[in-house]
């Protein structure tokens, strides 16, 4: 048991020090900018919105929902690792110590995100809903409580049911938790009282099938190094990660765009740094991602000048990612064996940047005039989103 705990000391101590090596390069200077503006864009329009929500507006409702969605996320921090599967199976009548150290972690880790929709969520609750101070402190003990549920539960069933069908129970638990969060918010405690009971139940049910299967090794082995992927997947955006290969795909649908390079030795660089971003799906993406935010942001934000802002910032994250992403490649290519100039890859970059942020912008500017037509304060969100894509590539230094 001594060995167990040790093992996990030693996993999580590495996996902390995992954490804090590319967040570095996550939160930089940059990002920390982007974060700060979009945090206050978001706040600005939520107050503004506050000062004129209908008396009638569902909060019970939308609060119930979006906190019962978070605390449902509930997988499993096990920190195993292949060889976990033939090490680990002597010990396995002795496992328990060391899942009690993981799914502590994993309630630790994971409540913050819960309780941060609370804390959004309580001038809601108090200036639309009424709520009082007392029934907001039982509303944090809820989510506190049916966290912890949440996680062992979910741990129970992947155990039990060896991974299989994990949507089934990631709904029941969502509809659970949704039911006792708006029971508890809309004060109907008898009904409350019901949930709980089920809830209970259900957890009970699987904690007895689980008794009659081994621990499925495996299952869990697959959702830790998948868990950690994304997180290195998503570092990747900002420095390069050894533990990944960036994946591509052939876009055939876009060929069209390889036009934009004709076929001349001038133009080489540039044709790869295009073929690279059609074809690389860790660049493809983010450029995806970030583009139907600011169209999102454009079509729902109420106020101009922070929507201005929110897409500005966007375009700002989306230039200094692709821009260091695109550039941070140190491996032998083909083309380093011909004569060609120095700063043509550097060239190339800004060229294909200037492109795919003007694609941007236009896209963007297309939902602003089927949605509202033309408004001069609106024209101006796609306008400032290329000029804040061009300011950054010639302020920035790769």
């Amino acid at each position: 048991m001594n060995n167990l705990r040790e093992v996990w000391s030693k996993r999580f101590l590495f996996y902390i020090n995992e954490l804090q090596k590319y967040l570095k390069y996550i939160i930089s200077g940059h990002i920390a900018i982007v974060i700060v503006f979009v945090i206050g864009a978001a706040g600005y329009t939520y107050s503004e919105w506050l000062n004129t929500a209908p008396k009638d507006f569902p909060a019970f409702l939308v609060v119930s929902f979006i906190v019962s969605i978070l605390i449902a996320l509930s997988t499993p921090v096990t920190l195993m690792k292949k060889a976990d599967s033939v090490y680990f199976l002597p010990l396995e009548t002795k496992l328990g110590e060391y899942l009690k150290h993981a799914l502590t972690w994993t309630f630790f880790s994971s409540i913050v995100v819960p309780l941060a929709a609370l804390v959004v969520s309580i001038p809601l609750l108090t200036r639309v809903a009424g709520s009082t101070s007392e029934e907001i402190l039982y509303f944090f003990g809820a989510i506190l409580i049916w966290k912890y549920w949440s996680i062992q539960t979910e741990f129970q069933y992947r155990w039990a049911s060896n991974g299989k069908n994990v949507w089934v129970d990631y709904f029941m638990r969502m509809i659970l938790l949704f039911a006792g969060l708006y029971f508890l918010l809309s004060g109907s405690y008898l009904f409350l009282l019901a949930v709980v009971i089920i809830q209970v139940l259900y957890l009970i049910a699987w904690k007895r099938k689980k008794a009659e299967v081994p621990f499925p090794f495996d299952h869990f082995i697959e959702v830790e190094q998948a868990r950690m992927m994304r997180f290195y997947r998503f570092a990747n955006y900002f420095t390069d990660v050894p533990h990944i290969q960036g994946m591509t795909k052939r876009r055939k649908w876009l060929d069209i765009l390889y036009k934009l390079a004709p076929y001349e030795q001038k133009n080489t660089q540039f044709y790869l740094v295009l073929r690279t971003f059609i074809r690389t799906n860790d660049y493809f993406y983010l450029w995806i991602r970030l583009t139907a935010l600011a169209i999102v942001g454009a079509i729902f934000i109420p106020f101009p000048i922070v929507a201005i802002i929110f897409t500005s910032a966007l375009s700002f994250a989306t230039v200094i990612q692709l821009r260091q992403s695109l550039s941070s490649g140190y491996e032998f290519r083909m083309d380093l064996l011909f004569p060609i100039n120095e700063g043509a890859r550097k060239k190339a970059i800004n060229r294909l940047i200037r492109i795919i942020q003007l694609i941007q912008a236009i896209l963007v500017l297309v939902v602003i005039l089927v949605q509202a037509g033309v408004i001069m304060d609106l024209i101006l969100i796609p306008i400032m989103m290329i000029i804040v894509s061009e300011l950054t590539l010639r302020v920035s230094k790769l």
